[in-house]
């Protein structure tokens, strides 16, 4: 036979396109349509329904940027469409390539309950199972025009994403609203002809296929074009046989979950996100009620509260679904966050707040951690996991590397302190799956432990801007369910799968430390208030948390337990995948900005008030300190007057027109231009730069990656630099404390930076506080260090810890990492000697090597600011401050305290007397990270210790307060199994592998 595969293929497709789909709905009338446009923003059901609606047409324009129209939709469904079924057909002007980007809606009832929502994907309303004739129609609309900003020519620049600077054009036309009635044989034969018409384009040539094809024609041979209705079960029949055949026994087997990925922000503000989880929410409900089989699971605690608050109507059909174990609340945080940025207590109320919720409101708790779409994830994270209780972790996201292919679907993961949790990817690349043949085939073909296993999950629905799963999708999923030469698709808990995985696969592959992501690596700079408002806040919160439980154990003042909640949900919100690493449009970064605003003054004002409990009523100034290292003689948590420092003042010479400064423990070179040309640490009298090199060079990239404005920096960006030399002043003065201080103002472009660079008594770090009037377009600032130090690693803090990277690109996995993350500090050593960077808002920062006269040197760089136009095209416009600092003669411990004191200031307060420390830890590189009282509000005290160094650690934790018992408990706070701690001479013995983090619950004693 010749092969008339493209003829077959050909015909298939132009008939499904331009015959079957539109035959869906035969017979239509067009509804009564009423409107009203809203001159501002969003209002509550009740109101919309209540709004006064005027007539419009279909063909009407809609719709500025960020508006909402409520549309009133009356009809009667016409006596000669008895028993059909009969559903609303409403297009907006959609674009069905752009579902979640664009115009969205939701239908109500007169009674204010939802039915469902509309989107590019899903246009339909129902209306009547089965129509008795002249049923009166009466539906409310209420639509958001979104502006659509990733159109087909991606990241242009844009005003659109922000309704201060939108346009006020409409944006969108209506195109039908409709009664229609819906036609279920053809409906089917449209998801057979695609079913198999995807399935046959995935098999090789062969038996299968050709039969295939043969039942493709024989169905057309049979379907009239011109009555599509009446003779649709006719081809249908045609196709029973191949859509009977069963799947081979080795056939892949896909466990399928409905899912919505919703970004809690992005190309949309958190306004709108709110309303986007009820119209997916709203729809999910409804496909449940169905579809038996279906499934549905959405991850995201603040995703439901906000349900919960602004969508009771819906709030209560997704708490019925909840409870009838078909709606799956997944994840076990507040919100699917960035998992490089946040701090170890971010992480760790990320995990609090999420199960907390889900148990108090449905009874469940999370089994995994679902985080499908993170930038990256921290090595940090294995044993904040386990320790949090979870059993498995989700993702995707590593599949988008741009050079190495991660080589497990099904692994353990190990963490920086040996902590293993495992985890999955799913082997189709996606977490927006449709089910098509081309996903289903690729999760087969991919599936990297397919010798012992063979399984993978499959989110199936659209995603990131929300519409969830498709009544074609659950439509496809029956058809895959058990069909020969598919892998298998059936819906299921992602709790089962993994139960199942973890059977099949008793000695999973291992892979160790971070999952660096080879993309999206300016993440870890772009918008630069937004990060510096996360550090800010995050500290503050947890010094909020240590002074309100001093002051509640020793003077009996009440515990802000709502205040923190409600700032800490806050702050967990804002540590979005798509908020914290600078993704977002303009309107979301603009409102974050000034909500961190607000909750700085709030958490100054609750540690305000616990200090001023404590110090008392009086006129004598007292320090408090909340670092966990000693400042100024002050311990952790420890207050005391305020003493005028005795300590020697810095010497400061000129030098070659420039400065020399000298404390006795280093002495800082400062040349004629600002920079730095010499740091010596006198002890052993090393030189930390590198010979004939300047430290502390601003350097000017040119930073215009091949897409993905916001998130990406591509290599290419080294080739173009710019060094600021130039000096336009520079000053010498003192500080009362006996500091000398160099004050640089250097202007470049359209921007200016003044540095000061300052050196006190007593200190090895050098201190540069930097604001910059920033004016640049793609342009990439940085500040460099060349030290004179063969580095075969860098040590960088992540949370509860550090992690430790090559220095050298050997392999591709290396050469990737040209751009990586730290927290507070990273470390430059050879043995002997090392120089660290310090910081209180910085995240990225990168790494080169030189070679001179086999004499290797070490160049280590922060990434300050950038300046990408997509989504917001004004990104980190104005005055943005950087505060850094070169720590001369460093290791490990002595950066992580530097880094620990620069981002947690010494506080004074007027009052009448000094405080004891209510937690005192002992143990050579064991630190306090939070204390705090517990969150089920029973009064206990939780204080959470870690090891900072690496390596094992032995001491005790002693609290100034009677207590009953102490025991160990999970970072939820829950009780573990053999919790009970034996106290050695009244305090808490601790014993720590390297890394352990450590929570100890005391129950006080009345």
């Amino acid at each position: 036979m010749h092969d008339d595969t493209s003829l077959t293929t050909g015909r298939v497709k132009r008939v499904l396109q331009e015959r079957v789909l539109p035959a869906i709905y035969s017979d239509s009338i067009p509804l009564e349509v009423s409107w009203h446009e809203l001159p501002g923003e969003p209002v509550t059901p009740t109101k919309g329904l209540a709004l006064d609606y005027v007539p419009a047409q279909v063909g009407t324009s809609w719709g500025a940027a960020w508006g909402t129209t409520w549309f009133h939709l009356q009809g009667q469904v016409p006596a000669s469409w008895a028993s059909r079924r009969v559903e609303a057909i409403i297009d907006l002007g959609f674009d069905v390539n752009m579902t979640g980007f664009q115009c969205e809606g939701l239908i109500y009832r007169p009674d204010g309950n939802t039915v469902k929502a509309l989107n590019p994907r899903n246009q339909w309303v129902p209306v009547t199972e089965s129509a008795e004739g002249n049923e009166l129609v009466d539906l409310y609309l209420e639509a958001a025009s979104n502006p659509v900003l990733l159109d087909h020519h991606p990241f242009l620049p844009t005003e659109e994403g922000d309704i201060l600077t939108s346009s006020t054009r409409k944006l969108y036309t209506i195109r039908r609203m409709d009664l229609a009635v819906f036609e279920p044989v053809v409906h089917e034969l449209a998801l057979d002809l695609e079913v198999l018409l995807d399935l046959q384009e995935q098999l090789p040539q062969g038996p299968r296929k050709m039969q295939i094809l043969q039942a493709l024609d024989n169905a057309l041979d049979v379907l009239d074009l011109q009555d599509i209705t009446s003779t649709a079960q006719a081809a249908r029949d045609e196709l029973a046989d191949v859509l009977a055949a069963p799947a081979e026994h080795s056939a892949h087997q896909i466990s399928a979950i409905g899912h919505s990925h919703i970004d809690s922000a992005w190309l949309w503000p958190l306004r709108e996100t709110i309303r986007k989880v009820s119209r997916t929410a709203s729809s999910m409900v409804e496909l449940l009620g169905d579809e038996p089989d279906f499934l549905y699971g959405m991850s995201s605690a603040q995703q439901y509260k906000w349900l919960k608050s602004h969508r009771p109507e819906v709030w209560e059909r997704v708490k019925q679904a909840v409870a009838d174990e078909r709606f799956l609340p997944l994840g076990g945080m507040w919100v699917e966050s960035d998992t490089v940025m946040p701090s170890g207590e971010s992480l760790v109320r990320q995990f609090l707040y999420g199960q907390k919720f889900f148990h108090d409101e449905f009874g469940v708790s999370s089994k995994g951690v679902w985080l499908p779409d993170s930038f990256g994830y921290s090595p940090a994270l294995p044993q904040l996991m386990r320790r949090a209780g979870f059993e498995w972790f989700f993702t995707q996201k590593i599949s988008w590397n741009q050079q190495n292919k991660f080589p497990h679907h099904s692994f353990d993961w190990e963490g920086i302190d040996g902590s293993r949790i495992f985890s999955h990817f799913p082997s189709m690349d996606t977490y927006n799956s449709q089910l098509s043949g081309e996903e289903v085939a690729k999760a087969s073909r991919q599936f990297r432990e397919a010798r012992v296993t063979n399984n993978s999950i499959a989110p199936v629905g659209w995603g990131d801007g929300g519409g969830g799963t498709t009544r074609e999708m659950t439509g496809k999923a029956k058809r895959l369910s058990n069909l020969e030469g598919s892998a298998q698709v059936r819906w299921e808990h992602p709790n089962q799968f993994f139960d199942r995985a973890k059977r099949e696969l008793p000695n999973p592959p291992v892979w160790v430390g971070e999952l660096y992501l080879e993309l999206h690596r300016a993440t870890l700079t772009s918008q630069h208030q937004t990060k510096q408002g996360n550090r800010r806040t995050e500290q503050l919160l947890v010094e909020a948390e240590l002074w309100a439980a001093t002051a509640t154990l020793y003077t009996g003042s009440d515990y802000p337990y709502v205040q923190l909640d409600e700032l800490w949900e806050t702050v967990l919100l804002h540590q979005f995948h798509d908020i914290l690493p600078g993704t977002s449009i303009a309107w979301v970064h603009r409102e974050v900005v000034g909500r961190y605003a607000q909750v700085i003054e709030q958490v100054e004002a609750l540690i305000l008030t616990a200090q001023q409990q404590l110090a008392g009523d009086g006129s004598t100034p007292i320090a408090f300190n909340r670092a966990a290292f000693t400042r100024n003689s002050l311990s952790f948590g420890q207050a005391k007057a305020l003493v005028a420092s005795s300590a020697d003042s810095v010497q400061a010479t000129a030098a070659s027109g420039g400065y020399v400064l000298d404390n006795g423990i280093v002495r800082i070179q400062v040349s004629d231009q600002g920079l730095i040309t010499s740091a010596v640490d006198l002890a052993t009298g090393r030189e930390a730069i590198a010979s004939g090199q300047e430290a502390n060079l601003l350097q000017l990239h040119q930073d215009f990656p091949n897409m993905w404005d916001a998130w990406d920096v591509d290599k290419y960006y080294r080739n173009q630099v710019t060094d600021l030399r130039e000096l336009n002043s520079m000053e010498l003065s003192s500080t009362e404390d006996g500091s000398q201080v160099i004050t640089i103002s250097r202007g470049f472009s359209k921007s200016t930076v003044i540095q000061q660079l300052s050196l006190a008594p007593g200190d090895r770090t050098v201190h540069i506080a930097q604001s910059t009037d920033w004016h640049e377009a793609e342009k990439f600032l940085k500040v460099a260090f060349p030290l004179d130090v063969r580095a075969e690693q860098t040590i960088a803090e992540t949370q509860f810890g550090y992690h430790k990277r090559v220095t050298h690109m050997n392999t591709s996995w290396e050469a990737a990492k040209f751009e990586t993350s730290m927290h507070r500090f990273v470390l430059a050593e050879e043995p002997g000697f090392g120089v660290g960077l310090i910081n209180d808002s910085i995240y990225g920062f990168d790494v080169t090597r030189e070679a001179k006269e086999a004499r290797v040197t070490t160049t280590m760089r922060l990434s300050l600011l950038r300046a990408p136009r997509f989504p917001d095209p004004q990104t980190d416009q104005g005055i943005q401050t950087h505060r850094y600092g070169l720590v001369i003669g460093a290791d490990i411990a002595t950066v992580t305290e530097a880094g620990a004191l620069l981002n947690s200031a010494e506080r004074v307060v007027v009052g009448a007397q000094g405080v004891e420390p209510l937690v005192a830890v002992t143990g050579e590189g064991l630190v306090v990270s939070s204390v705090k009282l517990s969150a089920d509000r029973s009064g206990d005290l939780v204080v959470r210790v870690y090891e900072s160094l690496g390596r094992r650690a032995r001491g005790a934790l002693k609290i100034n307060a009677a207590y009953a018992s102490a025991t160990t408990v999970s970072l939820l706070e829950d009780s573990l199994a053999q919790a009970a701690i034996d106290l050695l001479d009244g305090a808490v013995p601790l014993e720590l592998s390297a890394f352990e983090v450590r929570t100890v619950r005391f129950k006080l004693s009345d």
